[in-house]
Protein backbone atom coordinates (compact mmCIF):
# COMPACT_ATOMS: atom_id res chain seq x y z
CA UNK A 1 0.00 0.00 0.00
CA UNK A 2 1.41 3.36 -1.02
CA UNK A 3 1.87 5.91 1.77
CA UNK A 4 1.06 9.50 0.87
CA UNK A 5 2.43 12.47 2.80
CA UNK A 6 -0.07 14.71 4.57
CA UNK A 7 0.80 17.82 2.47
CA UNK A 8 0.32 15.81 -0.75
CA UNK A 9 -3.05 14.50 0.41
CA UNK A 10 -4.15 17.99 1.37
CA UNK A 11 -3.13 19.35 -2.04
CA UNK A 12 -4.88 16.48 -3.80
CA UNK A 13 -8.13 17.01 -1.88
CA UNK A 14 -8.08 20.75 -2.58
CA UNK A 15 -7.38 20.17 -6.27
CA UNK A 16 -10.16 17.64 -6.58
CA UNK A 17 -12.51 19.92 -4.70
CA UNK A 18 -11.83 22.81 -7.06
CA UNK A 19 -12.27 20.52 -10.06
CA UNK A 20 -15.66 19.29 -8.87
CA UNK A 21 -16.74 22.81 -7.96
CA UNK A 22 -15.89 24.12 -11.39
CA UNK A 23 -17.86 21.34 -13.10
CA UNK A 24 -20.93 21.97 -10.93
CA UNK A 25 -20.46 25.73 -11.29
CA UNK A 26 -20.46 25.60 -15.07
CA UNK A 27 -23.43 23.26 -15.40
CA UNK A 28 -25.96 25.06 -13.21
CA UNK A 29 -29.25 25.04 -15.17
CA UNK A 30 -31.11 28.21 -16.02
CA UNK A 31 -34.87 28.50 -16.17
CA UNK A 32 -36.44 30.39 -19.06
CA UNK A 33 -40.06 31.51 -19.16
CA UNK A 34 -42.24 32.89 -21.97
CA UNK A 35 -45.39 34.63 -20.76
CA UNK A 36 -47.97 36.70 -22.63
CA UNK A 37 -49.31 38.63 -19.66
CA UNK A 38 -52.26 40.23 -21.56
CA UNK A 39 -52.35 44.00 -21.94
CA UNK A 40 -54.29 46.10 -19.44
CA UNK A 41 -57.77 45.97 -20.95
CA UNK A 42 -60.45 47.45 -18.64
CA UNK A 43 -63.03 45.54 -20.65
CA UNK A 44 -61.70 42.29 -19.19
CA UNK A 45 -63.74 42.89 -16.04
CA UNK A 46 -62.64 40.50 -13.28
CA UNK A 47 -59.68 39.50 -15.46
CA UNK A 48 -58.41 43.08 -15.92
CA UNK A 49 -54.84 43.87 -14.94
CA UNK A 50 -55.41 45.25 -11.44
CA UNK A 51 -56.80 42.03 -9.91
CA UNK A 52 -54.37 39.92 -11.96
CA UNK A 53 -50.99 41.57 -11.43
CA UNK A 54 -50.15 39.81 -8.17
CA UNK A 55 -51.16 36.49 -9.73
CA UNK A 56 -48.87 37.13 -12.70
CA UNK A 57 -46.01 38.08 -10.38
CA UNK A 58 -46.60 34.99 -8.23
CA UNK A 59 -46.59 32.77 -11.33
CA UNK A 60 -43.24 34.23 -12.36
CA UNK A 61 -41.73 34.04 -8.90
CA UNK A 62 -42.85 30.46 -8.27
CA UNK A 63 -41.48 29.33 -11.63
CA UNK A 64 -37.98 30.24 -10.49
CA UNK A 65 -37.38 31.94 -13.85
CA UNK A 66 -33.87 33.33 -14.38
CA UNK A 67 -34.87 34.74 -17.76
CA UNK A 68 -38.33 35.82 -18.82
CA UNK A 69 -39.74 37.04 -22.11
CA UNK A 70 -43.10 38.82 -21.76
CA UNK A 71 -45.52 39.90 -24.46
CA UNK A 72 -48.26 42.58 -24.51
CA UNK A 73 -46.62 44.34 -21.55
CA UNK A 74 -47.45 48.02 -21.27
CA UNK A 75 -45.07 50.37 -19.41
CA UNK A 76 -47.15 50.54 -16.22
CA UNK A 77 -47.44 46.75 -16.21
CA UNK A 78 -43.66 46.43 -16.46
CA UNK A 79 -43.28 48.91 -13.61
CA UNK A 80 -45.73 46.91 -11.49
CA UNK A 81 -43.92 43.64 -12.14
CA UNK A 82 -40.54 45.20 -11.35
CA UNK A 83 -41.95 46.51 -8.05
CA UNK A 84 -43.32 43.07 -7.18
CA UNK A 85 -40.21 41.25 -8.43
CA UNK A 86 -37.29 43.55 -7.51
CA UNK A 87 -34.80 40.72 -7.99
CA UNK A 88 -35.40 40.98 -11.74
CA UNK A 89 -34.24 43.76 -14.07
CA UNK A 90 -35.67 44.27 -17.55
CA UNK A 91 -34.92 45.89 -20.90
CA UNK A 92 -36.81 46.56 -24.13
CA UNK A 93 -38.71 49.20 -26.08
CA UNK A 94 -42.36 49.74 -26.90
CA UNK A 95 -43.60 48.97 -30.39
CA UNK A 96 -44.94 52.47 -31.20
CA UNK A 97 -42.98 55.10 -33.12
CA UNK A 98 -42.17 56.93 -29.86
CA UNK A 99 -41.18 53.60 -28.24
CA UNK A 100 -44.29 53.59 -26.05
CA UNK A 101 -47.02 50.95 -26.08
CA UNK A 102 -46.72 47.20 -25.75
CA UNK A 103 -43.27 45.75 -25.06
CA UNK A 104 -41.79 42.33 -25.75
CA UNK A 105 -39.48 42.95 -22.82
CA UNK A 106 -36.89 40.61 -21.34
CA UNK A 107 -36.48 40.21 -17.58
CA UNK A 108 -33.28 38.73 -16.12
CA UNK A 109 -31.50 38.22 -12.81
CA UNK A 110 -28.65 40.75 -12.75
CA UNK A 111 -26.82 38.90 -9.99
CA UNK A 112 -26.48 35.98 -12.38
CA UNK A 113 -26.36 37.60 -15.82
CA UNK A 114 -24.40 40.55 -17.15
CA UNK A 115 -26.19 42.38 -19.96
CA UNK A 116 -23.56 43.08 -22.62
CA UNK A 117 -25.73 44.47 -25.42
CA UNK A 118 -29.39 44.78 -26.38
CA UNK A 119 -31.77 46.17 -28.97
CA UNK A 120 -35.21 46.11 -30.55
CA UNK A 121 -36.22 45.83 -34.20
CA UNK A 122 -39.58 45.90 -35.94
CA UNK A 123 -41.10 43.00 -37.87
CA UNK A 124 -41.62 44.90 -41.10
CA UNK A 125 -39.99 45.67 -44.43
CA UNK A 126 -38.15 48.48 -42.57
CA UNK A 127 -37.08 46.77 -39.34
CA UNK A 128 -34.98 49.70 -38.10
CA UNK A 129 -37.83 52.22 -38.43
CA UNK A 130 -39.56 52.56 -35.08
CA UNK A 131 -43.31 52.08 -35.30
CA UNK A 132 -43.24 50.47 -38.75
CA UNK A 133 -45.91 47.87 -39.53
CA UNK A 134 -45.17 45.05 -41.94
CA UNK A 135 -47.01 43.20 -44.69
CA UNK A 136 -50.62 42.39 -43.75
CA UNK A 137 -50.12 42.76 -39.99
CA UNK A 138 -52.87 44.31 -37.91
CA UNK A 139 -50.44 45.89 -35.43
CA UNK A 140 -46.81 46.91 -35.16
CA UNK A 141 -44.74 43.93 -34.01
CA UNK A 142 -41.25 43.81 -32.53
CA UNK A 143 -38.37 41.63 -31.40
CA UNK A 144 -36.28 42.52 -28.35
CA UNK A 145 -32.89 40.86 -27.96
CA UNK A 146 -30.05 40.80 -25.49
CA UNK A 147 -26.51 39.48 -25.34
CA UNK A 148 -25.86 38.12 -21.87
CA UNK A 149 -22.99 36.53 -19.99
CA UNK A 150 -23.72 33.95 -17.32
CA UNK A 151 -21.62 35.02 -14.33
CA UNK A 152 -21.59 31.43 -13.02
CA UNK A 153 -20.26 29.68 -16.11
CA UNK A 154 -18.77 32.54 -18.10
CA UNK A 155 -20.82 31.46 -21.13
CA UNK A 156 -22.16 34.15 -23.45
CA UNK A 157 -25.42 33.70 -25.35
CA UNK A 158 -28.17 35.68 -27.09
CA UNK A 159 -31.81 35.83 -26.08
CA UNK A 160 -34.57 36.98 -28.48
CA UNK A 161 -38.20 37.56 -27.48
CA UNK A 162 -41.08 38.40 -29.82
CA UNK A 163 -44.82 38.54 -30.51
CA UNK A 164 -45.98 37.73 -34.06
CA UNK A 165 -49.14 39.26 -35.50
CA UNK A 166 -52.44 37.53 -34.77
CA UNK A 167 -54.11 38.42 -38.10
CA UNK A 168 -51.59 38.59 -40.95
CA UNK A 169 -50.59 35.20 -42.35
CA UNK A 170 -48.03 36.81 -44.66
CA UNK A 171 -46.75 38.87 -41.74
CA UNK A 172 -46.16 35.77 -39.61
CA UNK A 173 -44.33 33.99 -42.43
CA UNK A 174 -42.16 36.98 -43.31
CA UNK A 175 -41.58 37.77 -39.63
CA UNK A 176 -40.07 34.30 -39.20
CA UNK A 177 -37.73 34.88 -42.13
CA UNK A 178 -36.74 38.34 -40.98
CA UNK A 179 -36.14 37.05 -37.48
CA UNK A 180 -33.78 34.37 -38.77
CA UNK A 181 -31.82 36.92 -40.79
CA UNK A 182 -31.47 39.21 -37.79
CA UNK A 183 -30.44 36.35 -35.49
CA UNK A 184 -27.63 35.52 -37.90
CA UNK A 185 -26.57 39.16 -38.14
CA UNK A 186 -26.62 39.74 -34.39
CA UNK A 187 -25.58 36.39 -32.92
CA UNK A 188 -23.79 34.67 -35.80
CA UNK A 189 -24.41 31.23 -37.24
CA UNK A 190 -23.23 28.97 -34.43
CA UNK A 191 -23.60 30.88 -31.16
CA UNK A 192 -26.15 29.59 -28.63
CA UNK A 193 -29.49 31.38 -28.95
CA UNK A 194 -32.69 31.25 -26.89
CA UNK A 195 -35.90 32.42 -28.56
CA UNK A 196 -39.23 32.90 -26.79
CA UNK A 197 -42.53 34.41 -27.71
CA UNK A 198 -46.17 34.32 -28.62
CA UNK A 199 -46.00 33.32 -32.29
CA UNK A 200 -49.75 33.11 -32.89
CA UNK A 201 -48.93 29.92 -34.80
CA UNK A 202 -49.13 26.23 -33.93
CA UNK A 203 -46.25 23.73 -34.25
CA UNK A 204 -47.45 22.48 -37.66
CA UNK A 205 -47.71 25.98 -39.19
CA UNK A 206 -45.46 27.53 -41.84
CA UNK A 207 -43.87 30.18 -39.58
CA UNK A 208 -42.84 27.59 -36.99
CA UNK A 209 -41.61 25.32 -39.79
CA UNK A 210 -39.37 28.12 -41.05
CA UNK A 211 -37.85 28.61 -37.61
CA UNK A 212 -37.29 24.90 -36.94
CA UNK A 213 -36.34 24.02 -40.52
CA UNK A 214 -33.99 26.40 -42.26
CA UNK A 215 -33.55 28.36 -39.04
CA UNK A 216 -32.13 25.45 -37.09
CA UNK A 217 -34.14 26.19 -33.95
CA UNK A 218 -35.48 23.33 -31.84
CA UNK A 219 -38.76 23.39 -29.95
CA UNK A 220 -37.74 22.95 -26.30
CA UNK A 221 -40.78 20.74 -25.73
CA UNK A 222 -39.55 18.29 -28.38
CA UNK A 223 -35.94 18.50 -27.17
CA UNK A 224 -36.73 17.98 -23.48
CA UNK A 225 -34.77 15.16 -21.83
CA UNK A 226 -37.70 14.51 -19.48
CA UNK A 227 -41.38 14.08 -20.26
CA UNK A 228 -42.96 17.50 -20.96
CA UNK A 229 -45.42 18.58 -18.31
CA UNK A 230 -48.77 20.34 -18.66
CA UNK A 231 -51.33 20.57 -21.46
CA UNK A 232 -50.47 20.72 -25.16
CA UNK A 233 -51.99 24.18 -25.46
CA UNK A 234 -51.16 27.68 -24.21
CA UNK A 235 -54.45 29.49 -24.94
CA UNK A 236 -57.33 29.74 -22.49
CA UNK A 237 -59.12 33.08 -23.25
CA UNK A 238 -59.67 33.39 -19.45
CA UNK A 239 -62.27 30.61 -19.73
CA UNK A 240 -60.84 27.16 -20.40
CA UNK A 241 -57.74 25.71 -22.03
CA UNK A 242 -58.47 25.28 -25.72
CA UNK A 243 -56.96 22.00 -27.06
CA UNK A 244 -54.46 22.19 -29.90
CA UNK A 245 -53.64 25.90 -29.44
CA UNK A 246 -49.96 25.75 -28.50
CA UNK A 247 -48.84 29.14 -29.82
CA UNK A 248 -46.29 30.16 -27.14
CA UNK A 249 -42.82 28.64 -27.36
CA UNK A 250 -39.31 28.38 -26.03
CA UNK A 251 -36.86 27.60 -28.84
CA UNK A 252 -33.14 26.88 -28.62
CA UNK A 253 -30.33 26.84 -31.14
CA UNK A 254 -26.70 25.79 -30.80
CA UNK A 255 -25.11 24.09 -27.82
CA UNK A 256 -28.02 24.17 -25.39
CA UNK A 257 -29.44 21.13 -23.60
CA UNK A 258 -33.10 21.09 -22.55
CA UNK A 259 -33.63 19.33 -19.25
CA UNK A 260 -37.36 19.94 -18.86
CA UNK A 261 -40.36 21.72 -20.36
CA UNK A 262 -43.65 22.70 -18.77
CA UNK A 263 -46.79 24.56 -19.82
CA UNK A 264 -48.09 25.88 -16.51
CA UNK A 265 -51.88 25.62 -16.13
CA UNK A 266 -52.08 26.99 -12.59
CA UNK A 267 -55.16 28.99 -11.58
CA UNK A 268 -55.86 31.25 -8.60
CA UNK A 269 -59.30 30.79 -7.06
CA UNK A 270 -60.38 29.24 -10.35
CA UNK A 271 -59.10 32.12 -12.53
CA UNK A 272 -56.12 32.14 -14.89
CA UNK A 273 -53.46 34.83 -14.38
CA UNK A 274 -53.56 35.57 -18.13
CA UNK A 275 -55.38 34.46 -21.27
CA UNK A 276 -52.16 32.62 -22.22
CA UNK A 277 -50.44 29.91 -20.18
CA UNK A 278 -46.76 30.52 -19.40
CA UNK A 279 -44.10 28.17 -20.77
CA UNK A 280 -41.07 27.24 -18.68
CA UNK A 281 -37.97 25.34 -19.86
CA UNK A 282 -34.91 24.37 -17.87
CA UNK A 283 -31.79 24.70 -19.98
CA UNK A 284 -28.06 24.04 -19.68
CA UNK A 285 -25.35 25.64 -21.78
CA UNK A 286 -22.69 22.89 -21.71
Amino acid sequence: MTKWSKPFLTSLIVALGFGCASVDHASVPLRVMSFNIRFDNPGDGPDAWSPRREKVATSIRDSGADLLGVQEAQPHQLAALHALLPELAWFGSGRNADLSGEHSAIFYRPERFELLDSGTFWLSETPDVAGSKGWDADYERIVTWGKLRDRRSGRTFHYFNTHFDHVGEIARRESARLLLNRVEEIAGQRAPVILTGDFNATPDSQPIGILTGEGGFADARARSQTTPQGPDSTWNAFRAIEPGRRIDFVFVRGEIDVLSHEIVDRTFDGRFPSDHLPVVAELVLP
